[in-house]
């Protein structure tokens, strides 16, 4: 969600900041700001803007603060409207403290009114205000005294960069449930939200932890939790470059990645597997394998697309490992009063890392004894860093908001973590080479359908003048069918309804008329004549309909309106596949709106609040 950026060294702040803003904007934003301390008199010089950050490099153009020192933000707005008055940095009353901060403070009103009673003045709706304030009134000769001290009168979620006219040249950050990161140059120091505000400057991160802080100035940087205590921290280096980043001459970040799609299913087979013998190799679940080995329940916990790769993989454990498997959204989980069973594990699944549900998710099920284990794309991310034990995707950086490469990672090491544990349990080792040998052939199968997307472009140039979707597939094609309709309400603003098709009779055909297309996801699979029978009930009530076929299936050619055909696979790898036209068909539906695709309004990458 909102991004920071913090800059102390020996180069001119503003320029820097900016750039790690723009590098930021896939998280999703409302307004940006910036405050860069005065050289001379350390004054700070603070300009917010609403809207995006081309509109705050405008007003900078005109007006570049100069300095060495600063921090800046995007907002996502969750206390008060996007305003100029709402945007971050904030300060207290006397302009000497500024501060950013992600998150949400729980307990702000009543430290608001307390204040008010000690005679401060506010100037926004926000939670963040408090914090200047606190700064402001704890400020006894240091700045990380004064963040520390105001900490301890806070509750809720925080990732929060501070500077102060009072101790300057220094910026101090602390966290609590907020990613924040220390970025190390030479006799230079960042602090920022995401390792790609600050790629174009170094590859060396240190990841703060909840209840720690950091002090940052040009020639050092030191860390420590509330009480002063100092620690040590690890250094890691990113495993990414800037230019994986960039768009490579693509439209949009999101067109890019939906064609990174085969090079991210390479990625994460890479090493991983042994196909002549059927076998899988995952060093993240070897120190864990006992415990798996004794796994008598698993439960696949996420949010969003993270949420419908975890109802295939709920598909692949039972069906390749024979473990019984459950999907619970994250959200529920972690307020859920669940009996536990003996030799319970929770699997969480997040693009990031950092989803706030997930997270809580996971630190219940590791408070109730439960072996916690992760699949994440974001090395160094909170969740990689909790659990027990875990698996990469290597699907390198996703900066388009809508998911795209990320899901079709997480299905495949969802798939593989399911061979692993089938192994362990007695599986058909023919059946595992079959899969295995497939998997190989998958990322060349989705060039084929890349290569046919002017096709795609058609179809959705045809299907824009509809405003409802319905999106339906049985047993491994449901969950495609839910990503699906997700995908069109992201990017193209449009309605849509994803529906296991064994569901049409029990309600939504009560919708169909010849202005509600139905988009079927039906591969030649062992249920496919069952989706059939809905696509001829469908086409009998007026209702179009689109379908995702496998290449050669004239009966379902014959019932749809529109079909786009599939390279034939192993049917638990047709999700691979039917995905890949359904991401590019809301890509050309957002894109034939006008939309802008990569920042779709009101979402943002990285939900860190709740």
């Amino acid at each position: 969600m909102c991004g920071i950026v913090g800059y102390a060294g020996k180069r001119e702040a503003a320029p820097i900041l900016l750039d790690g803003l723009k590098r930021l904007e896939y998280r999703g934003y409302d307004s940006a700001g910036i405050a860069v301390q005065d050289g001379s008199t350390h004054d700070a010089k603070v300009l917010r803007k609403v809207g995006r950050v081309a509109q705050l490099e405008d007003a900078l153009q005109r007006s570049m603060p100069q300095g060495i020192t600063g921090i800046s933000h995007t907002r996502w707005a969750t206390h008060g409207v996007p305003s100029v008055g709402n945007a971050h940095p904030h300060a207290d009353c006397t302009a000497a403290f500024h501060v950013v901060h992600n998150g949400i403070i729980e307990n702000y009103a009543t430290l608001r009114e307390e204040l008010k009673g000690r005679g401060h003045r506010f100037s926004s709706e926000t939670d963040t205000e408090v914090m200047a304030h606190l700064v402001e009134e704890c400020f006894r000769g240091t700045l990380e005294d004064a963040v520390a001290e105001a900490l301890r009168r806070l509750r809720g979620t925080w990732a929060f960069a501070v500077i102060s006219s009072r101790d300057p040249g220094k910026v101090v950050a602390a966290r609590n449930s907020s990613p924040l990161l220390l970025a190390i140059g030479d006799n230079e120091h960042f602090v920022a939200s995401d390792a790609s505000a600050v790629l174009s400057a170094t590859k060396k991160v240190v990841y703060l932890e909840d209840g720690e802080m950091a002090v940052l100035t040009y020639d050092g940087f030191r860390i420590s939790d509330v009480d002063d205590i100092e620690l040590r921290k690890r250094l890691v280096e990113i495993p990414w470059t800037l230019e994986e980043a960039e768009k490579g001459g693509h439209s949009h970040f999101m067109h890019k990645e939906i064609w990174e799609g085969p090079e991210v299913v390479h990625n994460a087979l890479r090493g991983r597997i042994r196909t002549k013998e059927g076998m899988v190799k995952l060093g993240g679940l070897e120190e864990v394998q006992e415990r798996l080995y004794r796994a008598e329940r698993l439960v696949l916990t996420g949010m969003g697309t993270a949420f419908h790769a975890a109802l295939l993989g709920e598909y692949f454990l039972e069906e390749l490992a024979g473990i019984p498997a459950e999907t619970e959204y994250a959200a529920e989980f972690r307020y859920k009063k669940t009996p536990v069973a003996r030799n319970s594990v929770l699997l969480a699944v997040s693009q990031s890392g950092e989803t706030a549900d997930t997270l809580a998710a996971l630190r219940k099920a590791r408070e109730q004894g439960m072996l916690a284990l992760g699949i994440v794309n974001v090395v160094g991310s909170t969740i990689a860093r909790e659990t027990d034990a875990g698996i990469y995707n290597h699907a390198g950086p996703e900066i388009g908001v809508a998911s795209t490469k990320a899901f079709l990672s997480q299905v495949v090491v969802l798939l593989l973590t399911s061979l692993f544990l089938g192994k362990q349990r007695g599986m058909d080792m023919g059946l595992a080479k079959e899969i295995l040998e497939e998997l190989e052939k998958i990322p060349e199968k989705m060039r084929k359908i890349l290569r046919q997307e002017d096709q795609i472009k058609e179809l959705a140039n045809h299907y824009a003048a509809f405003h409802d979707f319905l999106f339906i597939g049985r047993k491994f094609s449901a969950p495609v069918a839910l990503e699906g309709a997700l995908k069109l309400k992201e990017i193209s603003y449009l309605h849509a309804e994803g529906y296991n098709a064994a569901e049409m009779k029990h309600g939504p055909i009560a919708m169909i008329d010849e202005n509600f297309p139905t988009v079927a996801v039906v591969p030649d699979d062992m249920i496919r004549d069952k989706t059939l029978s809905n696509m001829e009930e469908i086409r009998a009530r007026q209702g179009p309909i689109l379908a995702i076929a496998t290449e050669g299936d004239r009966k379902v050619a014959e019932v749809a309106t529109d079909t786009f055909f599939v390279p034939k696979t192993h049917e638990m790898l047709t999700p691979l596949l039917t995905t890949v036209p359904l991401q590019l068909l809301s890509y050309h539906l957002g894109v034939s709106k006008g939309y802008d695709v990569d920042k779709p309004r009101n979402l943002a990458k990285s939900v860190t609040v709740e």
